[in-house]
């Protein structure tokens, strides 16, 4: 079936794909190229929504988010594959594979599943922060960096890779201030790299953000005995977030997330080995729901990966079946 799924049409498929970013559709492509039914279903909410443009992707430079994603959907389609909005809200194994429930109560059936869900950032309750999250509130120096170098730039402590973040954005930019929020100042070699650097060191806890007009200005510390609530000019604050990945589906199959290897305040994902398969058999993983750092070019990669790695699981299982078959007509006759 080719085009625009619609709801009376939902069937049985090889491998169900849930998750319509980078990951999910180039899982799919490799997977219709290899003459897969597949089905992507997409609850339509991009981590990336809020970027002006995706950065690090060759020969995609700086193309729009929703731009990426409408190329991916109609090359799936272009395939063979069917593409789907819609929310999966279970999963579970059947005789055949799986059984997968949307929120409308509609089901599908496949033998694989490949799960690219991506993560959602946990950000401070700081007021003004969200509303200028992926504009001039970033996160990544290698997504963001280009677009905010020689400004102002300001660092929010937000858990122990601070004095890292720090010195990433200072390869962009001679004004980085480092606000310690709610982290303890950075003493010894890494206040000395800092110092070294030109970084500046803020104390206090950030109160909220100015915004004038359509852009960030400033930085408002919450008052306290030692500072009235002063103010720090930036026009850039980057945020490392909590990454929380979107794993309910898994944790209902018994896959459940771990912490991160740095420690569980920078987030959780899935664990799978270096192809995408989990602990579970005929379950894959892609793109942010495993590896919490991947850019949108490698978690299109470790989707392409996935899909052909579960076109060659399905090959060995489709010739197990041939040669099960011949013995069943050979015993008959």
């Amino acid at each position: 079936m080719n085009g625009q799924t619609t709801t009376d049409e939902i069937r049985d498929y090889d491998v169900v794909v849930v998750g319509g970013g980078a990951a999910g559709l180039a899982g799919a492509v490799m997977l219709a190229r290899s003459r897969r039914s597949v089905l992507v279903i997409d609850a339509g909410e991009p981590r990336n929504a809020p970027a002006e443009g995706v950065h690090g992707f060759l020969s995609r430079e700086g193309i729009s988010p929703g731009d990426l994603l409408a190329a991916g959907r109609a090359e799936v389609r272009g395939y063979g594959g069917d593409v789907l909005d819609g929310r999966v809200v279970g999963a579970a194994r059947n005789g055949r594979g799986f059984t997968v429930t949307l929120d409308d109560g509609r089901r599908v059936g496949s033998r694989r599943l490949l799960v690219a869900t991506g993560l959602v950032d946990e950000l401070p309750e700081i007021p003004g922060l969200r509303e200028r999250w992926g504009r001039d509130v970033v996160h990544c120096p290698y997504c963001h960096g280009w677009e905010i170098r020689d400004r102002r730039i300001g660092i929010l402590a937000t858990g122990p890779t601070a004095v890292h973040h720090a010195l990433l954005f200072r390869q962009l930019s001679p004004d980085v201030t480092l606000f310690t929020h709610t982290e303890p100042r950075p003493e010894g070699e890494e206040a000395r790299r800092l110092a070294a650097r030109g970084v500046t060191i803020v104390e206090g806890e950030v109160g909220s953000l100015e915004i004038a007009g359509d852009r960030l200005t400033e930085v408002r510390l919450r008052g306290n005995q030692h500072h009235g609530g002063h103010v720090v000019p930036v026009d850039a604050l980057a945020v490392a977030p909590r990454f929380a990945a979107r794993a309910d589906l898994l944790a209902g199959l018994g896959l459940p997330t771990e912490p991160h290897p740095l420690g569980p305040a920078l987030g959780e994902s899935v664990p799978a080995d270096p192809t995408g398969r989990t602990a579970v058999p005929g379950v894959w993983v892609a793109g942010n729901v495993t590896n919490l750092m991947a850019q949108v070019i490698g978690a299109a990669a470790a989707g392409a990966q996935a899909g052909a790695m579960i076109n060659a699981d399905l090959v060995e299982e489709d010739a197990e079946r041939a040669v099960s078959a011949d013995a069943a007509r050979a015993g008959s006759r």
